[in-house]
């Protein structure tokens, strides 16, 4: 069996790469890890939308029981709910099964700890060895065996924590909804119109095979088309377990994760709430955010690619807010990991108290033009890829080209076969152009 965890999790094709035999053995190892000095463990269990779900949820918490651990089975329910429930109820951990904006037939399963935080690689690997090895132990019998519960009020408790977070009421404002067909869909709704706000929702019809599909955080054109046609004042779309968020201005412009961050960092930097003032953001953020930061007094700190990075840091330095371009955002005073509709709510509260349309307040910052391409990879290769002198030559080469006027970033994926190549620059045309060039160098040379 090879790698497991990547950067979010244990990630793969449902039935496929992600087994009901693997999610069995990962129920056995993280009851064993997480909660090894607990007689009788309580794990959180949620998932998103699509099919596999349940399918892999049976096997998990088969495992989980196995181990004499009580798992409490919360359906569908966004990531960050998991977090935030796993502090609520004093859990020993919580599990998620979901692969957020990927498409339906692939599917994950990643661990929180009690405090609610992702698990830091050294944890993970622990779990990973189990797994390889022999994750069963001495297993119990009779009373001893584990048996699952149903949570049936999590959506309401975690509506109500969402509830808690908002500085002011919405009335007035008028936003429309991309569930991405997941597990928003219920709950961000019903959230926001608590609040006040006039809400339209789309895509909001999970069946269990369109999660994702041309819809949510990556496929946001339709969301714009509508924000146009409603005349609405901000349109908000979320991805399958709604961990982030992709917000659209009353123009139909996009406004992505570097300017939320941007818009928020501003914010609480000047009613004195951000902590150090600095932002953490990864190496993915475009330079804009920078500049733009450094003009209102607020330093950048950046980490590897990985939300679970960006909060390590966040708790080790003492600061408050982080996040990703992709949306992941961190309000560390509310949640320990990216919420998509309570970074919604932040961020309507702040356009109400500001009496300003979101296309204003996005104006904080300009973008540097930016291009990103994926070169597939064989998985075998990952290695190969890394120890490559040709390519590690064509990346210092244009990294020497955009010294001093943008930045050069080649990395790999952490959940899937891909290397992303991204490159800021002055012109745009330039930038796509060294950038496929290079992709297609590295993808044709690791065939």
């Amino acid at each position: 069996m090879g790698r497991l965890f990547g950067t979010d999790g244990v990630r793969g094709v449902a039935n496929a790469d992600l087994t009901c035999e693997t999610a069995y053995r990962l129920g056995q190892a993280g009851a064993r890890v997480l909660a090894s000095s607990v007689h009788r463990p309580t794990i959180l269990v949620g998932r998103d939308t699509r099919i596999s779900g349940e399918m892999l949820e049976a096997a998990l918490v088969a495992g989980i029981c196995s181990q004499g651990a009580r798992p409490v089975l919360l359906g569908v329910l966004p990531t960050p709910g998991i977090a935030y429930l796993t502090r609520l109820y004093d859990a020993d951990a919580g599990v998620v099964i979901s692969a957020s904006h990927n498409s339906v037939e692939c599917n994950g399963i990643k661990f929180f700890d009690k405090t609610g935080c992702k698990l830091p690689d050294e944890v993970e690997d622990r779990i990973e060895a189990l797994v390889n090895g022999d994750p069963a132990g001495n297993l119990p019998t009779g009373i001893a065996v584990g048996r699952p519960v149903r949570q049936i009020n999590a959506q309401r408790q975690y509506i109500e924590f969402l509830k808690g977070t908002a500085s002011c009421r919405l009335d007035g404002l008028h936003v429309v909804l991309d569930c991405a067909n997941g597990a928003a869909s219920q709950i961000a709704p019903r959230a926001l119109e608590a609040l006040g706000a006039t809400v339209r929702a789309f895509y909001h019809e999970p069946d269990g095979t369109n999660i994702n599909e041309n819809c949510g955080s990556t496929h946001p054109v339709r969301l714009q088309e509508l924000v146009c046609e409603l005349g609405a004042d901000a349109g908000l779309a979320f991805d399958g377990d709604a961990d982030r968020l992709i917000a659209v201005d009353g123009r139909g412009q996009l406004v992505d994760g570097d300017k939320i961050m941007a818009i928020c960092a501003a914010h609480l930097h000047r009613l004195g709430r951000l902590r150090r003032d600095t932002l953490v953001t990864t190496v993915m953020s475009n330079m804009g955010l920078e500049i733009a930061l450094r003009e209102k007094g607020i330093s950048c700190v950046r980490t590897k690619v990985g939300d679970r990075y960006v909060l390590e840091k966040m708790l080790a330095e003492g600061y408050s807010l982080g996040g990703e371009q992709s949306g992941h955002i961190i309000f560390l005073e509310h949640n320990t990991t990216g919420d998509g509709i309570m970074t919604a709510i932040q961020l309507l509260c702040i356009m109400a108290e500001a009496k300003q349309p979101l296309a204003q307040l996005a104006q904080i910052m300009r973008a540097l033009p930016q291009a990103t391409v994926n070169a597939r990879l064989p998985e075998n290769k990952r290695e190969a890829f890394a120890q490559d002198a040709e390519i590690a030559a064509r990346i210092a080469a244009l990294a020497d080209k955009y010294s001093g006027k943008g930045r050069t970033l080649v990395r790999l994926s952490g959940t899937e076969p891909l290397a992303r190549v991204m490159i800021e620059g002055p012109e745009q045309r330039e930038i796509e152009a060294d950038a496929y060039a290079l992709a297609r160098f590295i993808q044709e040379r690791m065939a």
